[in-house]
């Protein structure tokens, strides 16, 4: 089986730097970046996070390739700064569903194959099924619209409450298909709907948040923050975030010829966003919506 490979592999080691520090891989998912970090330096340390049991073979692995340069914690990448204690020099999230999750139909992320209506990464906590089944319409139609950005979601909601117990996703697939036309792009009219009961069942911006704010007490001065996001919804947090805490670049006094220190957390050091080049994208559909944005922690405390 050939390796995992990442979208925007390049772009996230290029702007960690990778240089003999110690960086926090905070979805390790099948070990992308964090076998490209290691492999970019032979100092260079990961610290690997994971909520996912099933990532477990992948990590025995880099274990016993990569020794004590290679640690997993297997929690949430929110919790980081309740394990990582020491300032380090990079901290990269990859947010989202992985490749393995959503090619597997036994998990229940995907709306092309039937399997049990779980979507949980952990297998812990409420499922999709528990959503579905027993929310209210209104909870239900709120959930798709805000999590989904679903303009039909009233007529989905009242669908599912209508047509429920659902217990596989292709059951929910079939009812949601029944009430919403195929979309002229070619896309499918369940895409949204799942999209936003993964991410409610996950609490996966509440997630984001969390980490981005853990990264101000992690990083060290000058330690980067790169974070990959793959629809708005997520972008606009990060986007918010680096609103909030971060300069476009150090400020300059005139006439005293010596820089100022900002007075925020972190230095934006480009203003666009890094996307993937043409290469890529021939290569790797998933990097098509992939947008990333990164940061340098600076020396505020």
């Amino acid at each position: 089986m050939p390796l995992h490979i990442p979208v925007l592999l390049d772009s996230v080691l290029t702007r960690l730097g990778c240089q003999g520090g110690v960086y926090v891989d905070g979805t390790f998912g099948a070990g992308g970046y964090t076998r490209a970090i290691l492999n970019a330096h032979p100092e260079n340390r990961v610290i690997a996070f994971d909520r996912d049991p099933t990532v477990m073979p992948m990590v025995e692995k880099m274990k016993a390739e990569f020794g004590d340069r290679f640690s997993f914690i297997g929690d949430c990448f929110s919790s980081v700064a309740d394990y990582v204690k020491e300032p380090v020099d990079g901290f990269v999230l990859d947010i989202g569903v992985s490749s393995m999750q959503i090619d597997g139909a036994e998990r229940g992320f995907s709306f092309r194959l039937d399997g049990p209506l779980d979507m949980r990464m952990s297998g812990q906590g409420i499922s999709a099924a528990d959503v579905v089944n027993l929310k209210g319409e209104k909870e239900l139609a709120d959930i798709l619209y805000a999590y989904g950005q679903e303009k039909q979601s009233r007529r989905i909601a009242k669908a599912i409450v209508e047509n429920r117990p659902f217990k596989t996703t292709g059951e929910l697939v079939e009812v949601i298909h029944s009430v919403m036309p195929r979309p002229k792009d070619g896309s499918d009219s369940a895409m949204r709907s799942f999209q936003a009961l993964r991410i409610y069942v996950n609490d996966e911006l509440g997630e984001l948040e969390r980490a981005l704010n853990s990264s101000i007490r992690i990083l060290k001065p000058q330690g980067r923050l790169v974070v990959v996001s793959f629809h708005s919804l997520e972008d606009k947090i990060v986007k918010d975030f680096l609103k909030a805490n971060a300069a476009p670049k150090k400020h300059q006094n005139k006439y005293a010829q010596k820089t100022i220190e900002t007075d925020k957390f972190f230095i934006v050091p480009e203003k666009e966003i890094v996307m993937a080049d043409e290469n890529e994208l021939k290569n790797n559909s998933r990097a098509h919506s992939a947008k990333l944005r990164w940061a340098v922690r600076t020396e505020v405390k």
